[in-house]
Protein backbone atom coordinates (compact mmCIF):
# COMPACT_ATOMS: atom_id res chain seq x y z
CA UNK A 1 0.00 0.00 0.00
CA UNK A 2 1.27 3.72 -1.16
CA UNK A 3 -1.60 5.99 -1.44
CA UNK A 4 -1.50 9.34 0.10
CA UNK A 5 -2.82 9.49 3.33
CA UNK A 6 -4.75 12.58 4.47
CA UNK A 7 -3.76 14.10 7.98
CA UNK A 8 -4.55 16.49 10.18
CA UNK A 9 -0.43 18.31 11.13
CA UNK A 10 0.83 20.61 13.57
CA UNK A 11 4.38 21.82 11.86
CA UNK A 12 6.15 22.89 15.08
CA UNK A 13 5.23 22.97 18.99
CA UNK A 14 2.18 24.30 19.81
CA UNK A 15 1.00 25.42 16.45
CA UNK A 16 -2.37 25.74 14.54
CA UNK A 17 -2.87 21.51 13.26
CA UNK A 18 -3.19 21.79 9.19
CA UNK A 19 -3.76 19.64 6.19
CA UNK A 20 -1.25 17.13 5.51
CA UNK A 21 -0.55 13.99 3.21
CA UNK A 22 1.95 11.97 3.46
CA UNK A 23 3.10 8.37 1.50
CA UNK A 24 3.47 5.72 3.93
CA UNK A 25 5.43 3.27 2.22
CA UNK A 26 4.91 -0.11 1.37
CA UNK A 27 2.69 -2.26 4.58
CA UNK A 28 5.13 -4.60 6.60
CA UNK A 29 4.13 -8.61 6.50
CA UNK A 30 2.94 -8.09 10.05
CA UNK A 31 1.06 -4.17 9.45
CA UNK A 32 -2.50 -3.49 8.91
CA UNK A 33 -3.73 -0.27 7.80
CA UNK A 34 -6.80 0.59 9.55
CA UNK A 35 -9.17 2.97 8.07
CA UNK A 36 -10.22 5.73 10.53
CA UNK A 37 -14.09 6.19 11.56
CA UNK A 38 -13.19 8.53 14.95
CA UNK A 39 -10.23 9.72 17.07
CA UNK A 40 -10.44 10.57 20.58
CA UNK A 41 -8.16 13.43 21.91
CA UNK A 42 -6.15 12.78 24.73
CA UNK A 43 -4.26 14.89 26.66
CA UNK A 44 -0.87 13.62 25.73
CA UNK A 45 -1.88 14.71 22.31
CA UNK A 46 -1.68 18.21 23.24
CA UNK A 47 1.58 17.59 25.17
CA UNK A 48 3.05 15.76 22.03
CA UNK A 49 2.03 18.99 20.01
CA UNK A 50 3.36 21.36 22.71
CA UNK A 51 6.05 19.18 23.01
CA UNK A 52 5.76 19.16 26.93
CA UNK A 53 8.14 15.70 26.76
CA UNK A 54 10.49 16.81 24.51
CA UNK A 55 10.15 14.00 21.93
CA UNK A 56 8.09 15.79 19.17
CA UNK A 57 8.81 15.72 15.55
CA UNK A 58 7.45 18.04 13.21
CA UNK A 59 5.04 17.94 11.25
CA UNK A 60 3.75 15.72 13.77
CA UNK A 61 0.19 14.14 13.38
CA UNK A 62 -1.35 13.45 17.02
CA UNK A 63 -3.95 10.91 17.76
CA UNK A 64 -3.79 7.92 19.68
CA UNK A 65 -8.10 6.87 20.48
CA UNK A 66 -8.27 5.12 16.89
CA UNK A 67 -11.55 2.96 15.81
CA UNK A 68 -11.16 1.89 12.52
CA UNK A 69 -11.52 -0.72 10.19
CA UNK A 70 -8.88 -3.24 8.78
CA UNK A 71 -8.84 -2.44 5.01
CA UNK A 72 -5.11 -3.90 4.79
CA UNK A 73 -3.02 -6.69 6.35
CA UNK A 74 0.57 -7.97 5.83
CA UNK A 75 0.96 -11.38 4.98
CA UNK A 76 1.92 -12.61 8.58
CA UNK A 77 -0.89 -10.65 10.40
CA UNK A 78 -2.74 -13.06 12.16
CA UNK A 79 -6.43 -12.18 14.89
CA UNK A 80 -8.01 -9.75 12.40
CA UNK A 81 -8.35 -9.59 9.06
CA UNK A 82 -9.87 -6.88 6.67
CA UNK A 83 -13.78 -5.38 7.31
CA UNK A 84 -12.74 -6.13 10.98
CA UNK A 85 -13.30 -3.09 13.20
CA UNK A 86 -10.91 -2.00 16.00
CA UNK A 87 -9.19 -0.08 18.31
CA UNK A 88 -5.75 1.29 18.37
CA UNK A 89 -4.42 2.93 21.34
CA UNK A 90 -0.78 4.69 22.65
CA UNK A 91 1.19 1.43 20.95
CA UNK A 92 1.37 0.89 17.89
CA UNK A 93 3.81 -2.04 18.33
CA UNK A 94 6.16 -4.23 20.45
CA UNK A 95 9.07 -6.54 19.56
CA UNK A 96 7.32 -9.93 20.53
CA UNK A 97 10.51 -11.51 21.41
CA UNK A 98 11.64 -10.33 24.44
CA UNK A 99 11.24 -11.70 27.89
CA UNK A 100 8.60 -9.14 29.01
CA UNK A 101 7.00 -9.65 25.54
CA UNK A 102 6.90 -13.05 25.69
CA UNK A 103 5.95 -12.38 29.94
CA UNK A 104 2.58 -11.16 28.65
CA UNK A 105 3.81 -7.37 29.23
CA UNK A 106 3.81 -6.14 25.96
CA UNK A 107 2.94 -2.84 27.03
CA UNK A 108 6.24 -2.89 28.90
CA UNK A 109 8.74 -4.05 26.19
CA UNK A 110 11.65 -1.51 25.83
CA UNK A 111 11.52 -1.46 21.79
CA UNK A 112 7.86 -0.79 21.69
CA UNK A 113 6.74 1.67 19.31
CA UNK A 114 4.15 4.29 20.33
CA UNK A 115 1.08 5.62 18.08
CA UNK A 116 2.10 9.02 17.35
CA UNK A 117 5.91 8.89 18.59
CA UNK A 118 8.43 8.75 16.01
CA UNK A 119 5.24 7.73 13.18
CA UNK A 120 2.10 9.50 12.08
CA UNK A 121 -1.11 8.72 14.44
CA UNK A 122 -5.16 8.49 13.83
CA UNK A 123 -5.57 12.10 12.74
CA UNK A 124 -5.75 11.15 9.85
CA UNK A 125 -8.31 8.96 7.09
CA UNK A 126 -5.92 6.15 7.88
CA UNK A 127 -3.13 4.59 10.40
CA UNK A 128 -0.88 1.72 10.67
CA UNK A 129 0.05 -0.57 13.53
CA UNK A 130 1.21 -4.35 14.31
CA UNK A 131 -1.69 -6.36 14.21
CA UNK A 132 -1.21 -7.21 17.49
CA UNK A 133 -1.89 -3.55 18.81
CA UNK A 134 -5.05 -3.66 16.63
CA UNK A 135 -7.69 -4.99 19.09
CA UNK A 136 -11.19 -6.03 17.83
CA UNK A 137 -14.20 -3.79 19.24
CA UNK A 138 -16.93 -6.01 20.74
CA UNK A 139 -20.41 -5.92 20.54
CA UNK A 140 -21.97 -4.57 23.05
CA UNK A 141 -19.56 -1.54 23.45
CA UNK A 142 -20.67 1.59 21.14
CA UNK A 143 -17.28 1.94 18.75
CA UNK A 144 -18.69 5.41 18.19
CA UNK A 145 -17.79 6.59 21.92
CA UNK A 146 -14.94 3.57 22.07
CA UNK A 147 -12.20 5.25 21.10
CA UNK A 148 -11.12 6.78 24.49
CA UNK A 149 -11.03 3.62 25.92
CA UNK A 150 -7.90 2.46 24.22
CA UNK A 151 -5.67 5.04 25.96
CA UNK A 152 -8.27 6.62 28.92
CA UNK A 153 -9.95 3.67 29.77
CA UNK A 154 -7.19 1.11 29.94
CA UNK A 155 -4.71 3.67 31.58
CA UNK A 156 -6.89 3.15 34.75
CA UNK A 157 -8.27 -0.59 33.63
CA UNK A 158 -4.49 -1.68 34.07
CA UNK A 159 -3.36 -0.76 37.19
CA UNK A 160 -7.10 -1.88 38.86
CA UNK A 161 -6.92 -5.67 37.30
CA UNK A 162 -3.01 -5.65 37.54
CA UNK A 163 -2.30 -4.98 41.73
CA UNK A 164 -5.31 -7.08 42.23
CA UNK A 165 -7.69 -4.64 43.70
CA UNK A 166 -10.22 -6.37 45.34
CA UNK A 167 -14.24 -6.05 45.61
CA UNK A 168 -13.62 -5.57 49.50
CA UNK A 169 -11.27 -2.61 48.96
CA UNK A 170 -11.68 1.49 49.84
CA UNK A 171 -10.25 2.85 46.59
CA UNK A 172 -9.81 6.67 46.01
CA UNK A 173 -9.62 8.40 42.32
CA UNK A 174 -7.53 11.83 42.49
CA UNK A 175 -8.80 14.15 39.96
CA UNK A 176 -12.42 13.90 37.59
CA UNK A 177 -11.85 14.18 34.41
CA UNK A 178 -11.15 12.08 31.44
CA UNK A 179 -9.20 9.42 33.17
CA UNK A 180 -11.26 9.28 36.34
CA UNK A 181 -14.34 9.23 35.38
CA UNK A 182 -13.62 6.23 33.72
CA UNK A 183 -12.08 4.87 37.04
CA UNK A 184 -15.09 5.84 38.96
CA UNK A 185 -17.31 3.10 36.63
CA UNK A 186 -14.51 0.39 36.73
CA UNK A 187 -14.55 0.49 40.39
CA UNK A 188 -17.77 0.87 41.12
CA UNK A 189 -18.91 -2.25 39.06
CA UNK A 190 -15.80 -3.86 40.44
CA UNK A 191 -17.41 -3.87 43.62
CA UNK A 192 -15.35 -1.13 45.33
CA UNK A 193 -15.97 1.63 47.67
CA UNK A 194 -15.09 4.70 45.66
CA UNK A 195 -14.10 7.92 47.14
CA UNK A 196 -13.55 10.81 45.03
CA UNK A 197 -10.99 13.64 45.39
CA UNK A 198 -11.82 16.48 43.65
CA UNK A 199 -10.86 20.22 43.64
CA UNK A 200 -14.02 21.67 41.88
CA UNK A 201 -17.59 21.67 43.93
CA UNK A 202 -19.73 21.37 40.68
CA UNK A 203 -18.53 18.21 39.96
CA UNK A 204 -19.22 16.55 42.93
CA UNK A 205 -23.33 15.14 42.02
CA UNK A 206 -21.63 13.98 38.66
CA UNK A 207 -18.87 12.35 40.05
CA UNK A 208 -21.66 10.11 42.88
CA UNK A 209 -23.75 9.27 39.66
CA UNK A 210 -20.58 7.80 37.75
CA UNK A 211 -20.17 5.12 41.15
CA UNK A 212 -18.54 7.28 44.06
CA UNK A 213 -19.51 6.28 47.42
CA UNK A 214 -18.08 9.64 49.08
CA UNK A 215 -16.88 12.88 47.53
CA UNK A 216 -14.04 14.66 49.14
CA UNK A 217 -12.34 18.27 49.09
CA UNK A 218 -8.94 17.93 48.16
CA UNK A 219 -8.35 21.45 49.17
CA UNK A 220 -10.29 20.67 52.66
CA UNK A 221 -7.25 19.85 55.42
CA UNK A 222 -10.06 18.62 58.12
CA UNK A 223 -12.01 16.46 55.57
CA UNK A 224 -8.62 15.07 54.59
CA UNK A 225 -7.92 14.85 57.69
CA UNK A 226 -10.81 12.63 58.49
CA UNK A 227 -9.98 9.81 56.25
CA UNK A 228 -6.78 9.28 57.53
CA UNK A 229 -5.85 5.71 56.94
CA UNK A 230 -8.85 4.68 55.47
CA UNK A 231 -8.04 3.68 52.18
CA UNK A 232 -6.49 0.82 50.61
CA UNK A 233 -5.55 1.94 46.85
CA UNK A 234 -5.34 5.57 45.51
CA UNK A 235 -4.94 6.10 41.69
CA UNK A 236 -3.87 9.66 40.64
CA UNK A 237 -5.40 10.71 37.21
CA UNK A 238 -4.00 14.07 37.33
CA UNK A 239 -0.72 15.92 36.24
CA UNK A 240 -0.41 18.59 38.89
CA UNK A 241 1.59 18.63 41.74
CA UNK A 242 -0.36 17.90 44.98
CA UNK A 243 0.11 17.60 48.97
CA UNK A 244 1.09 13.85 48.24
CA UNK A 245 2.08 13.65 51.72
CA UNK A 246 -1.67 13.95 52.45
CA UNK A 247 -2.43 10.82 50.30
CA UNK A 248 -0.47 8.78 51.58
CA UNK A 249 -1.46 9.62 55.03
CA UNK A 250 -5.28 8.46 53.54
CA UNK A 251 -3.89 5.38 53.03
CA UNK A 252 -4.44 2.14 55.36
CA UNK A 253 -0.95 -0.04 55.71
CA UNK A 254 -0.05 -1.50 52.42
CA UNK A 255 -1.71 1.15 50.72
CA UNK A 256 -0.67 2.24 47.36
CA UNK A 257 -0.58 5.43 45.89
CA UNK A 258 -0.54 4.97 41.96
CA UNK A 259 0.11 7.01 39.26
CA UNK A 260 -1.28 7.34 35.78
CA UNK A 261 -1.65 11.25 35.34
CA UNK A 262 1.95 12.40 33.86
CA UNK A 263 3.09 14.36 36.85
CA UNK A 264 5.94 16.82 35.33
CA UNK A 265 7.46 17.75 38.74
CA UNK A 266 9.17 15.73 41.13
CA UNK A 267 7.21 14.25 43.64
CA UNK A 268 8.66 14.63 47.02
CA UNK A 269 7.73 12.23 50.13
CA UNK A 270 9.30 11.39 53.43
CA UNK A 271 10.84 8.00 53.50
CA UNK A 272 9.10 7.40 56.83
CA UNK A 273 5.59 8.27 55.09
CA UNK A 274 6.46 4.77 53.35
CA UNK A 275 8.23 2.57 55.92
CA UNK A 276 5.54 3.03 58.96
CA UNK A 277 2.82 1.53 56.61
CA UNK A 278 4.58 -0.26 54.56
CA UNK A 279 3.21 2.01 51.98
CA UNK A 280 4.36 1.93 48.36
CA UNK A 281 4.28 4.63 45.39
CA UNK A 282 3.74 3.40 41.55
CA UNK A 283 3.16 4.14 38.16
CA UNK A 284 1.92 2.45 35.06
CA UNK A 285 1.56 2.75 31.31
CA UNK A 286 -1.15 1.52 29.68
CA UNK A 287 -2.08 -2.58 29.68
CA UNK A 288 -1.39 -4.93 27.09
CA UNK A 289 -3.65 -6.38 24.59
CA UNK A 290 -4.49 -8.74 26.67
CA UNK A 291 -5.89 -6.60 29.37
CA UNK A 292 -7.30 -4.63 26.56
CA UNK A 293 -9.39 -6.84 25.74
CA UNK A 294 -10.43 -7.67 29.57
CA UNK A 295 -11.21 -3.99 29.55
CA UNK A 296 -13.62 -4.09 26.30
CA UNK A 297 -15.08 -6.84 27.70
CA UNK A 298 -15.70 -5.86 31.08
CA UNK A 299 -17.26 -2.37 29.50
CA UNK A 300 -19.43 -4.61 27.04
CA UNK A 301 -20.97 -6.59 30.65
CA UNK A 302 -21.29 -3.72 32.67
CA UNK A 303 -22.08 -1.17 30.46
CA UNK A 304 -19.68 1.45 30.89
CA UNK A 305 -18.72 3.91 28.13
CA UNK A 306 -16.88 7.09 28.30
CA UNK A 307 -18.99 10.57 28.63
CA UNK A 308 -17.78 12.43 25.05
CA UNK A 309 -18.01 15.04 23.35
CA UNK A 310 -17.77 14.62 19.70
CA UNK A 311 -16.53 17.42 16.66
CA UNK A 312 -16.23 16.91 13.11
CA UNK A 313 -12.70 16.10 11.83
CA UNK A 314 -12.79 19.78 10.20
CA UNK A 315 -13.31 20.90 13.37
CA UNK A 316 -10.32 19.23 14.96
CA UNK A 317 -8.55 22.65 15.93
CA UNK A 318 -12.33 24.11 17.79
CA UNK A 319 -11.80 20.48 19.39
CA UNK A 320 -7.90 20.83 20.73
CA UNK A 321 -9.16 24.17 22.37
CA UNK A 322 -11.98 22.86 24.08
CA UNK A 323 -9.75 20.29 25.87
CA UNK A 324 -7.18 23.30 26.22
CA UNK A 325 -9.37 25.21 27.90
CA UNK A 326 -10.64 22.52 29.85
CA UNK A 327 -14.17 22.23 28.95
CA UNK A 328 -14.11 18.84 28.16
CA UNK A 329 -16.83 16.59 29.78
CA UNK A 330 -14.61 13.99 29.79
CA UNK A 331 -13.37 13.12 26.25
CA UNK A 332 -13.65 14.54 22.91
CA UNK A 333 -14.25 12.10 19.55
CA UNK A 334 -13.54 13.47 16.36
CA UNK A 335 -15.60 11.66 13.70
Amino acid sequence: MSETVHAWAAMKAGGKLESFEYTPGPLGPEEVELRVESCGICHSDLSMIDNEWGMSAYPLVAGHEIVGIVEAAGEHVKGVKPGDRVGLGWFAGSCMSCHTCMSGNHNLCGNGEQTIVGRHGGFADRVRCHWSWAVPVPAGVDPAKAGPLFCGGITVFGPIAHFGVKPTDRVGVVGIGGLGHLALQFLDKWGCHVTAFTSSATKSDEARRLGADAVVDSRDSKAMQAIAGSLDFILVTVNVPLDWEGYLTALRPDGRLHFVGAVLEPIPVQAFSLIGGRKSISGSPLGSPATVRDMLDFCARHDIAPQTESFRFDEINDALDHLRAGKARYRVVLS
